[in-house]
């Protein structure tokens, strides 16, 4: 008895062995499968799926239940492109096989899920929130078990300020509660997948896996559990997108499926910058292919969207977070150094697939015009035939303004708040001004309150961004008066946070600067006529900026009606206002009362007296 069990151990061991030993040839051969799923119902059901694995192209592919319209074999044996059909398909598994003449050699459970029941008309962020921007490395280190990873290149080391630093999606989960308390709506996260250069890889701009969370952060069911949990706490968040290039590290980069993949030089040749040269209808085609081919730095290839393989392997993955995390919105990092055709395909396929979703293009331009071209349905863009679909860019004219206007006390034809005033009399260029992202600074820029280390100065610069059209971006750490110098380098601009706290502790100054934007922040929620009313300003004088924010129809005895009256004094001095001056806005309202101190004001007196250096947000009643 003892002899027999002991044989059909020893069978069950080998038939273990055997087993152990075909799983293990058979994942050694097929190394990688993107994507690794889909859903059914989707816009875009027909599926590039990428096979990688050593010489895999010789053999033959078959898929149980699913439709092959198209297999692509490159001059890189290691690539095999099919592409199948899920339309009127139910959800269940399909599975890819790899076939040397009968054998089955590899095999892929492709599984194909049920969308969420409202997942193509999924809500996004519009002008009724408020973004707030974070980089996972720098904000919060809540799992020190992480810091250390063998897999990855570079280990956490806080004393060198351009090294990872440890934050992770723990931590950023763990602090939802304050960034909703903030007043904060939605989350903007700089890049949190896989970014694996052996140095200066925390800011995620070079991702070396498109399919993977950095395993410094977390993974893959991490980072949804923490969206669900956003989501549970009525919190938006948005992926930040890297079309144009990625690390030099990624896997495909060091097995690339075809020569075309990306763009080659015969020495490495970096992008000119100069994206003008997109639309600029006098440029040489060598200035285009200077800006829009070349790499963006050393270590971040420069994607050849052209290659249509390529192309669909970009929309296919965008299209997989948005459908497996259950994303809010997207914002797309150097927008304007894409291919702009390809771009423009890429995003209509995800604007196609998700007809509400929101995307933000970075459109680092220092003129409207030049800005305006880059969104969606632009009057200028048409000029050449050109719609990128984007709904929104970044209003870096703004950006600008607000590193110029408030050091200039004394207002000349040109300066001080009439910066303000002149960029919004171009709104009339923008096919959708309030679809536009409005910010202080971000994780590229000077911090603000590095060039206006003041309260009052922030105060005022809160105001306008929290009042005017568009949407209000704010950058971690700006709520505690962070500072920051961009010369310094870019580390000192992305400071920790919270570190290994739990909690910020804060001195009298940052809690007065938390308290102030805590209490904008969390009154803008709420207010309608900020969302979507209609925008109307005056000529600034003595460099005073008043303008009012309205929702149609007005009438003074209106039970419904809402008026809110902005007054920015950047003057260095008292000013005296007159307010009959600003009839056509005040509407025939006789009163009003700041919505932050409570002051109040009577405009049926000939004029009011206004601090330096003082802004008031007033709702006008009679």
């Amino acid at each position: 008895m003892k002899m027999a069990l002991k044989k059909e151990s020893m069978k069950w061991t080998s038939l273990l062995f055997v087993f152990f030993a075909i799983s293990t040839s058979f994942a050694q051969l097929l190394q990688h499968v993107e994507p690794a799923n889909w859903w059914v119902g989707m816009e875009h059901h027909q599926v590039q799926v990428l096979l990688h694995g050593p010489q895999i192209s010789k053999y033959k592919v078959e898929v149980s239940g699913l439709t092959i319209l198209e297999q692509v074999r490159t001059e890189n044996p290691n690539y095999i492109f099919v592409t199948l059909e899920t339309q009127n398909k139910v959800a269940g598994t399909y599975p890819i096989r790899l076939l040397d003449k009968k054998k089955v050699v590899a095999t892929h459970e492709f599984k194909l899920e049920q969308r969420s029941a409202n997942s193509k008309y999924r809500q996004s962020f519009t002008s009724s929130d408020v973004i707030y921007l974070l980089m996972p490395d720098r904000f919060r280190n809540a799992n020190r078990g992480l810091d250390s990873l063998s897999e990855v290149a570079e280990k956490t080391n806080v004393n060198n300020p351009g090294g990872r630093h440890g934050g992770d999606l723990y931590g950023v989960m763990d602090q939802l509660p304050y960034i909703k308390e903030l007043g904060a709506t939605t989350i903007w996260m700089t890049p949190f997948l896989e970014d694996n250069e052996p140095v200066y890889s925390y800011h995620g701009y070079a991702q070396s896996d498109l399919y993977k969370v950095d395993p410094r952060y977390g993974n893959n069911a991490y980072f949804k559990a923490m969206v669900q949990e956003a989501h549970r706490q009525n919190l938006k968040v948005i992926k930040d997108e890297v079309p144009n290039h990625w690390s030099s590290k990624h896997w495909m980069i060091q097995d690339l499926p075809t020569a075309t993949w990306i763009h080659q030089f015969d020495a490495f040749t970096r992008s000119s910058y100069r994206t003008t040269t997109q639309f600029d209808p006098y440029a040489s085609k060598a200035d285009v292919n200077a800006s829009a081919d070349g790499w963006f730095d050393t270590t971040m290839p420069d994607m050849n969207q052209k290659n249509p393989l390529l192309l669909t392997y970009l929309i296919q993955n965008t299209i997989w977070w948005i459908e497996w995390a259950e994303l809010d919105g997207l914002r797309v990092d150097t927008y304007s150094y894409n291919d702009k055709e390809a771009i423009a395909l890429w995003t209509k396929a995800i604007t196609n697939e998700y007809p509400n979703l929101n995307i933000v293009g970075e459109v680092w331009m220092h003129d409207q015009a030049q800005m305006a071209y880059w969104q969606k349905d632009s009057p200028i863009g048409a000029l050449q035939g050109y719609n990128s679909h984007l709904p929104s860019v970044m209003d870096f004219t703004l950006h600008d303004a607000m590193l110029q206007a408030w050091k200039e006390n004394e207002q000349n034809w040109d300066q001080g708040v009439v910066r303000f005033y002149e960029n919004f009399a171009n709104d009339y260029l923008y096919a959708n001004p309030n679809n536009m992202l409005v910010f202080l600074e971000n994780h590229d820029t000077q911090r603000f309150n590095e060039s206006y280390p003041d309260l009052a100065t922030y105060k005022m610069a809160l105001s306008l961004i929290a009042t005017t059209r568009g949407i209000p971006q704010i950058y971690y750490g700006t709520e505690i008066g962070m500072r920051g110098s961009k010369a310094v380098g870019d580390a000192d601009i992305r400071r920790d946070l919270f570190g290994n706290r739990d909690r910020l502790v804060l001195d009298a100054n940052q809690e007065a600067y938390y308290q102030f934007t805590k209490s904008i922040l969390n009154w803008r929620k709420g207010q309608k006529v900020i969302h979507e009313g209609k925008f109307l300003q005056f000529v600034p004088q003595n460099n005073v900026y008043v303008y009012f924010r309205y929702l149609e129809p007005v009438t003074a005895l209106g039970k419904e009606a809402e008026v809110l009256m902005v007054i920015i004094n950047n003057s260095s001095k008292e000013e005296t206002l007159t307010w009959s001056r600003f009839a056509e806005g005040l509407h025939g309202f006789e009163k009003g009362l700041d919505v932050l101190t409570n002051q109040s004001f009577d405009f049926e007196q000939a004029s009011g007296k206004i601090p330096a250096k003082t802004s008031y947000i007033i709702k006008l009643s009679h």
